[in-house]
């Protein structure tokens, strides 16, 4: 069955390059590669819109907690779409610019749109239309908890309801629903050992530690893509997330200690991306994420 960026280029070959055939002699070959190119472009630009959906969300939620006009992150005065997302992307109000991370996810989005329509095992599982709608859910949970360290109630919401369909088309009920019972009770676990910890190691010290490994809201997204993966691959995703974590900690506190800069093993990192990596793997990448494991352990 042709797939709708397929079907979309062939009405505008027959629309618009009808003259180009025909100057070619109608050539097969041409035709084709000027499919590739058009479902290529499309493709990117879907890829675009999407990554201006993250920012607005991204920008949006964490300070209104639901869908509102544009506003200035700086003066948090409402923005005229044209501003915000064409040009000239600065506050008319307080001359205040848009971040550079405005740009690196639109530029991330049209990659990750031509990424997933070329990719056939990102694909096979989910297709293009729901496989593009769980990037932009992942890639707005990435930016918040990156910028804010938060994980918001209404994006566990959605997630909730996004975990529920994916997870029942590729998994069935049951294992969905284990799936999520075992991912928000593991997380759960480790949030109230890591409270347990922050609490002794603050009497040990004398002070009050703030910080914390964990929030609930890791424990709510763990569970939402427990629902999204079902069992066991909930099991294998948070044991990457773990793995990654470990990784990327050790890197940053050799820089540190390099750099001279370390001041207390108890800094914050943000959890939510590398439970996002863990999912995305198993998701979009399962036989790439089956090497690597064997590569790392025989038991898988």
């Amino acid at each position: 069955m042709p797939r709708p960026i397929d079907l979309f280029a062939c009405i505008i070959h027959r629309t618009f390059l009808y003259h180009i055939y025909n100057l070619f002699g109608n050539q097969p070959y041409i035709m084709i590669e000027t499919n590739v190119i058009l479902s290529n472009f499309i493709a990117g630009l879907v890829g675009l819109l999407a990554g201006l959906l993250v920012n607005y969300l991204s920008d949006i939620l964490p300070v209104r907690r639901r869908l509102t006009a544009p506003i200035c992150l700086n003066c948090g005065k409402s923005q005229t779409l044209r501003n915000y997302l064409f040009w000239p992307r600065r506050c008319p109000h307080c001359n205040f610019r848009r971040s550079a991370r405005t740009w690196v996810v639109e530029m991330v989005g049209v990659l990750g749109g031509l990424w997933l329509w070329n990719s056939t095992e990102a694909q096979q599982r989910l297709g293009l239309v729901v496989g593009m709608v769980v990037l932009i859910y992942f890639a707005v949970i990435v930016v918040i908890d990156y910028e804010h360290r938060l994980i918001l109630h209404p994006t566990s919401i959605f997630g909730v309801v996004l975990g529920l369909g994916v997870g029942i088309t590729l998994n069935g009920l049951t294992l969905t629903l284990i799936g999520g019972a075992v991912g928000y009770g593991v997380m759960y676990g480790l949030y109230f050992l890591g409270g347990v910890f922050i609490k002794l190691m603050a009497r040990l010290r004398g002070q009050k530690i703030d910080e914390v490994a964990l929030g609930f809201g890791d424990v709510n997204l763990t569970g939402v893509l427990g629902l999204m993966l079902g069992w066991p691959n909930v099991i294998i995703a948070l044991f990457l997330s773990v793995l990654s974590a470990g990784v990327v900690s050790g890197i940053l506190l050799f820089s540190r200690v390099l750099s001279r800069k370390y001041r207390s093993f108890m800094d914050a990192m943000p959890y939510g991306p590398f439970l996002i990596l863990g999912a995305f793997l198993m998701l979009f990448l399962p036989l790439f994420t089956q090497t690597l494991l064997q590569s790392i352990s025989p038991f898988f």
